[in-house]
């Protein structure tokens, strides 16, 4: 048998690494921005383009899914053809796959500033874009797969089993939670509402976290730690063990997210139990990581690229230790919507994610480019950087979470509330927030030394676009004996169809009861559908992404209760074309900022919400709020108003034929109400005579009144109720 000849493609990694490099400044500068905007309201900018609301999503998905999303393509097509000892598949899909995936993040830094998105968390992009993303997934998922079919390596070595995983799970989650009803070309709601909807996005919403930043770096870590230490990975078996619990596991641990919520109680609880349980193999994985470099600690010390990978693994050992420790009611009783999460989930990012990516850019360009690094002291000064960056981030904003959690929870000698002003925490965390901020710094400083490196690499090497290699043919004979697993390792479609059976299971036991059972979707007979006029107000509040620092989930703890109101139910929200729980509460509670009964708590009439938005700091001294002055000055965009009513009436919202019909009348006709009463207000005069606004009934922040007013008024709180809460 001879050897055949063959080529790597190495352009379409140079592509890739490139785009890693450049979407990872842009990500985390936008990064540094929103984290100044966080002790200073001056970084807005003071246009509706830059404000937190709609630049937060942008920060996500340019560092998730550009900066990412590029490092995992670029590590993939480097490693796969070595690891099968061929050519991809399609140098066409290759460049289709390249090209598609900026132009979906080109779209991204698009939509979002203007405010178009869905308001679900890792998931905000509109559904043109959805179905992008689902084409390219599938491009890529063609591409990998053609590769693995006509390889001249039998066996699948671990990181491919990864690979796979992560192509097929991703699919799977990308869809689900993608089920929308367009209602115009950039517009559409959830086809879930309220409890569903939560419980399929953060089944979502966490897995993206594992099966986008986890499993595919974690098959990357297969590959470039034993490349880089010239040792084979410490234990085969334990990365069969490791491959298959985790994947099992992990997509059980959503429900984590939404503890002390409305969503059932035996959901959270398997949230709990199996968030756990996944500390096993988080660190099995880990464990195998560093143990490939037992007595090659000399190496770590003269190269920075193992450095990189060394704490890089550790971050995810500590990530995946203190994400079950989280799940822990206890510990989420104090920890959730603060500081603490933004920490934990900035470990994985920074450490994890960011490191590995520095780690494979430093190994694949000197190879592509069949050269050495330019600078090896530039690489030491990056990574003692970006560590320092890592550590100045984390310890500020630990500090600043539990600082916020046990404020919001502090009772006096008389049992009142010790900080009854939401305000009073915001100013106590801004110092940690300039920490934040000058942390970001750092760490970009890193990265940008880091480009200056490689660019400078490249430039004193020359590409090899086609690498040449040869192999022995893929033999076709049987093989006996060996390791049980080999059975799987060579027959890489049933790997795929019993990775996608293994991940199927958590989630279709979890939907299950909640979407076949229709009693357990608890039903309020005094919840109403939204108004034409509210409804327009809520997608102003989703386009404005006020649910990045606003909650709408009263949890049943005597100091939220006593501070907001009752105490939410799943009821409530039956009518949430997306829920609005929200995740971070860097402004309080809205859940019933619209409730006036006996027992409201954070009501606030028109004129305050109009003066608020115009000028936060008027109203609430030492706000961090952004100012909303265009919302006084724009018009209500009323033409999609029936059409939004129709697909509302579509995903089952009681809305009848007259409600349709006159939608338009009933919009004005509450509009006028609003803007009657506003009239009338001195603050509100001042502020239209002062700035020359031309103000009527159709300005956008009438229909914002209108849907915050709506917030909880519907619950009728009878007193036996609240004695029930703990």
């Amino acid at each position: 048998m001879q050897k055949e000849n063959f080529s790597y493609d190495n352009r379409i990694v140079k592509n890739f690494a490139i785009a890693t490099a450049v979407w990872g400044i842009v990500g985390m500068t936008v990064g540094v921005l929103i984290a100044s905007q966080l002790f200073e309201p001056m970084f807005n900018l003071g246009n509706q383009y830059t404000s937190f609301g709609r630049i937060r999503p942008l920060h996500t998905n340019a560092v998730i899914f550009a900066f990412v999303g590029n490092a995992i393509f670029m590590g993939v097509y480097y490693s796969l053809q070595r690891l099968l000892k061929t050519r991809m598949f399609s140098d066409t899909l290759s460049k289709i796959h390249f090209w598609g995936w900026q132009l979906i993040i080109v779209a991204a830094a698009i939509t979002l500033p203007l405010g178009i998105t869905t308001s679900k968390e890792y998931a905000e992009l509109e559904w043109p874009i959805d179905i992008a993303i689902t084409l390219i997934w599938v491009v890529f998922g063609w591409n990998m797969f053609g590769t693995i079919l006509k390889r001249r390596e039998k066996h699948l070595y671990v990181a491919i089993w990864f690979y796979i995983a992560t192509f097929i799970t991703v699919a799977l989650l990308h869809v689900v939670n993608s089920f929308e009803l367009p209602v115009s070309f950039l517009k559409s709601y959830s086809w879930y509402a309220g409890v569903q909807d939560a419980l399929v996005q953060w089944w979502y919403g966490h897995n993206a976290v594992a099966f986008f930043l986890t499993t595919p770096f974690l098959g990357l870590m297969y590959y470039y730690m034993p490349k880089l230490a010239n040792r084979p990975i410490y234990s085969y078996r334990l990365s069969i063990l490791h491959f298959w619990s985790l994947i099992f596991l992990y997509i059980w641990a959503g429900p984590h997210h939404l503890l002390y919520s409305s969503l059932p109680d035996w959901a959270q609880t398997l949230g709990v139990i199996f968030s756990i349980m996944l500390i096993a193999p988080s660190w099995g994985g880990m464990l195998n990581g560093l143990l490939t470099l037992r007595g090659a600690w000399d190496k770590v010390r003269d190269d920075a690229r193992l450095k990189f990978m060394v704490v890089g693994i550790t971050a995810y050992g500590m990530a995946t230790f203190e994400g079950p420790m989280l799940s822990l009611k206890s510990v989420n009783a104090i920890a959730h919507f603060t500081d603490w999460i933004v920490a934990h989930v900035h470990v994985g990012a920074l450490g994890w994610n960011g490191f590995l990516t520095f780690a494979m850019l430093y190994y694949i360009i000197p190879k592509i480019y069949n050269t050495k690094i330019y600078s090896k002291k530039m690489v030491n000064t990056h990574f003692w950087i970006g560590t320092l960056g890592i550590l100045l981030y984390a310890l500020p904003m630990y500090v600043s979470g539990f600082q916020q959690g046990m404020m919001w929870k502090q009772f006096n000698e008389v049992g009142q509330l010790a900080y009854p002003n939401f305000l009073d925490t915001t100013q106590q965390i801004l110092s940690n927030h300039m920490w934040r901020a000058l942390s970001g710094v750092l760490y970009l400083s890193g990265v940008i030394i880091m480009a200056v490196n490689l660019v400078k690499t490249a430039k004193q090497g020359s590409l090899v676009a086609n690498e040449e290699d040869s192999a022995y043919p893929m033999s076709t004979e049987e093989e006996h004996g060996g390791h049980w697993h080999r059975w799987i390792e060579r027959r890489p479609v049933q790997l795929l169809v019993f990775s996608l059976i293994v991940v199927i299971i958590g989630g279709a036991v979890e939907f299950a009861p909640s979407f076949l059972v229709k009693s357990n979707v608890e039903t309020i007979p005094s919840i109403k559908p939204y108004s034409p006029l509210e409804l327009e107000g809520r997608d102003i509040y989703i386009r404005e992404g006020c649910n990045n620092c606003h909650t709408q989930m009263i949890r049943p703890f005597r100091s939220e209760t006593v501070r907001y109101g009752d105490y939410s139910k799943s009821g409530e929200y039956v009518y949430d074309h997306p829920f609005l729980w929200g995740s971070k509460r860097t402004g309080p509670d809205l859940g019933r900022g619209g409730y006036v009964g006996e027992n409201a708590k954070i009501y606030k009439p028109a004129n305050w919400h109009f003066q608020h938005m115009f000028d936060p700091r008027t109203t609430s001294p030492g706000s961090i709020m952004p100012a909303y002055p265009w919302l006084i000055t724009q018009d209500l965009d009323q033409s999609k108003t029936v059409r939004k009513l129709e697909a509302m009436q579509t995903l089952g919202v009681p809305y009848d034929e007259k409600d349709i019909a006159n939608a338009n009348r009933d919009l004005n006709k509450q509009a006028l109400e609003i803007y009657n009463e506003l009239k009338e207000q001195k603050t509100v005069q001042a502020i239209v005579l002062e700035n020359e606004i031309e103000f009527d009934e159709n300005k956008e922040i009438i229909a914002l009144i209108a849907y915050l007013h709506k917030l909880g008024r519907d619950i009728e709180v009878q007193p036996k109720e609240i004695a029930k809460q703990p």
